[in-house]
């Protein structure tokens, strides 16, 4: 949890979507072109009368943040309610928040993320060894159901890797023998 006074912020948007509809945006062609009902493609199966919409959750209570929590950029702070099952840490905590530097709409967001959970993989089996358990790596990675209900997936995919295999360790000893 950093100490950065802009992270303690907790904003939730108060505005009614019919305000933000009555004051049209500045410098956007063609804004309301579909405010005439007889004019928007689902008209006829809109609701009449509206849904009611409940207005309970506007001054909910703020969750109180204990661990450290990213949020989009694009959102000035954290929203009420968050996840804190999974904080993050090591290497790939310091991945995903280099990862919440950037924009949602920025590639590099969601490659980070994607590497970040990636490295998190092997941080929880190196956390697995340092403790002494040896994970099992063909019952974890769902070999047992493959078996059960693809077996001819299964035996493609041996087969795929026994090959690679076969290769590599003749591409390794030819190499022993030439020197």
């Amino acid at each position: 949890m950093s100490n950065h006074p802009e992270d303690a912020t907790i904003y939730v948007e108060k505005t009614p979507p019919q305000e933000h509809q009555r004051r049209p945006p500045e410098g956007i062609a063609g804004w309301g072109a579909d405010l005439d009902p007889q004019a928007r493609p689902g008209y006829p199966k809109e609701r009449t009368p509206p849904r009611f919409i409940a207005r309970h959750w506007d001054d909910i209570e703020h969750q109180p943040r204990t661990v450290q929590v990213f949020h989009s950029t694009e959102r000035p702070g954290l929203t009420p309610v968050f996840g804190t099952a999974q904080p993050p840490s090591g290497l790939s905590g310091m991945i995903r928040a280099g990862a919440f530097r950037y924009s949602e709409n920025d590639l590099r967001h969601w490659l980070m993320l994607l590497f970040a959970d990636r490295v998190n993989v092997v941080e929880g089996i190196i956390d697995d060894l340092a403790q002494g358990h040896v994970p099992n790596f063909f019952t974890e990675m769902g070999g047992p159901a493959e078996w059960r209900y693809n077996r001819n997936g299964f035996i493609r995919k041996a087969a795929i890797f026994g090959g690679v295999a076969a290769l590599l360790l003749y591409a390794n000893s030819r190499r022993k023998r030439r020197r």
